[in-house]
């Protein structure tokens, strides 16, 4: 685009790297560059194209992390220090929901991005998926695995919001796609803060254990008006009642109406029964993660 995210950072006296993806638009970021006195730098890149699942290099735009943080000089931090680099843009309309996700498994996992911290997003949404993201238990439309997994792992904050009339939507011209949506408003791109939590990684969520979390969620809202207690005791475990009367869970409550913590609740639970973490889930969940790499 215009440049206006990039302008305005630089205007405010911050240190930008801009990956830029498109070879025409260089020569003219790379003069910028010249003239910021380090201020401003420019690398050949596609965020949105970062760590590909597979092996072996990759060629420009598709960058690596782990490339990309070496050449802008930033160290990975502890988990709980403080914000190591924030990042602003606009997600593809057209690959918007599989990079929620992909953005998501590398948050829980500290892949990616998040090996070096607490990586915070600044980012353009569709309207669509930002009331998915924000959607409140029991709204059956909306309240879906991002919604609990995105709410658990950061806190969400809308920053502005500007109508898609603002922007270029003529595909013909570059411009961007409007998704259509029929069950949720969707005249607005979302300006989205997306900082993940520093108590994330505590009590029985680990790295290593992560997985089975987003899997667990996953589960439970395929069918929002399904029982918790059914998805228990399909997991074969040992007393599903007396495991949610200990949560004070009603027995007989939807997966829908269950809050984002009720999910991280019943997750350090099961993490503490033995009869769980020696169930087949766990070999389910390794099978998903390979299924979805």
């Amino acid at each position: 685009g215009p440049g206006v995210l990039t302008r305005t950072l630089l205007n405010s006296g911050v240190r930008v790297v801009a990956l830029e993806n498109d070879q025409a638009f260089l020569p003219d970021l790379q003069s910028l560059e010249n003239s910021l006195d380090g201020q401003f730098k420019v690398i050949y890149g596609d965020f949105f194209r970062l760590d590909p699942l597979v092996t072996g290099p990759v060629k420009p735009p598709t960058v690596c992390s782990e490339k990309l943080f070496e050449s802008m000089g930033v160290a990975g931090v502890p988990w709980r220090a403080d914000v190591p680099v924030k990042i602003f843009g606009i997600l593809p309309q057209k690959k918007e929901r599989n990079l929620l996700w992909r953005l998501i498994f590398a948050l829980y996992e500290c892949s990616s991005i998040y090996r070096y911290g607490r990586i915070e997003l600044n980012v353009f949404i569709s309207e669509k998926e930002y009331k998915i993201l924000t959607a409140k238990v029991g709204e059956k439309r909306t309240y879906q695995a991002l919604s609990v997994l995105w709410q658990v792992g950061c806190e969400i904050q809308l920053l502005h919001m500007e109508p898609w009339a603002s922007f270029l939507t003529n595909l013909k011209n570059g411009g961007l796609a409007i998704p259509r949506s029929v069950a949720l408003p969707n005249d607005h791109l979302c300006l989205v803060r997306l900082t993940p939590r520093r108590d994330l990684f505590t009590g029985s969520m680990k790295t290593t254990n992560s997985a089975t979390f987003v899997f667990l969620v996953k589960q439970c809202l395929a069918r929002p008006s399904s029982r918790i207690i059914h998805k228990l005791n399909s997991w074969s475990l040992y007393d599903g009642c007396k495991l949610l009367r200990e949560l004070e869970i009603p027995e007989n409550a939807e997966t829908v109406s269950l809050y984002p913590e009720d999910y991280r609740r019943l997750f350090d639970a099961l993490q503490n029964s033995n009869v769980f973490t020696e169930s087949w889930f766990h070999d389910e969940v390794l099978e998903s993660v390979r299924n979805i790499n």
